[in-house]
Parts: C-alpha cells; structure tokens; sequence
C-alpha cells in the first residue's frame, strides 16, 4: 500500500494513494481486485463470497452488523468489508491481498 496519509487536526486521517493526481484536480485511478486463479475482476460481495468460501473462509456474524466479516476457523484472521460494496476500496483490497497470498491482485483499473 503506497501513498500519503493526510492527518487532519481533528484526528481524522486519510490516505491518498496519487498525491500528485488529486492535487491536480484529477482523481486516482480505480483500484480492482483480481481473482488471479480465474483472471476476473471482484464486481460484487456475492462473487468475493464464493471465491472465499472456496478457500476456506466463513461468514462470520458477532461482529459489527455495518460490515460484512469473514474468519478462517485455521488462524485468527478476520476479514472486515463495508457492507456498501461502492465503500470497498483499496485499503480492503490490500487486507484481503495480504491475509491470501497470491490468490488476489489489486491493479489499476
């Protein structure tokens, strides 16, 4: 994960991963997550369920009703998404990356 973290004074922080784009007034690019097994990009909650039910993860229901979370029953990994799917950005992308290794990719779209 690249980028500047912007830390305002009411403690608020944010991450801008192209500095110089948004301060052109140009947005970033769009971050997609990659299913690298199958090549498709993630478009929904629906297909990343399925694609992580396949590898072991489960729907997990005592957490934060606004998120969607699932858990490994072999470790203590917990994943954490928005339950909008148009809040799912690159800093999810990257977690779900991470906690399975060279199963996802994040690129620009």
């Amino acid at each position: 994960m690249s980028g500047v973290w912007f830390f305002k004074n009411n403690g608020v922080i944010r991450l801008v991963e192209n500095p110089a784009a948004e301060s052109n007034g140009g947005g970033s690019r769009r971050k997609v997550l990659v299913h690298l097994p199958s090549g498709q990009v993630v478009s929904s909650y629906s297909s990343l369920e399925q694609i992580l039910n396949e590898l072991g993860w489960e729907r997990y229901y005592g957490g934060d009703p606004d998120l969607f979370q699932f858990h490994k029953q072999s470790s203590i990994d917990l994943i954490s998404l928005p339950r909008d799917f148009s809040k799912f950005n690159s800093v999810y992308m990257y977690d779900i990356v991470i906690k399975n290794p060279n199963i996802f990719h994040v690129r620009d779209m």
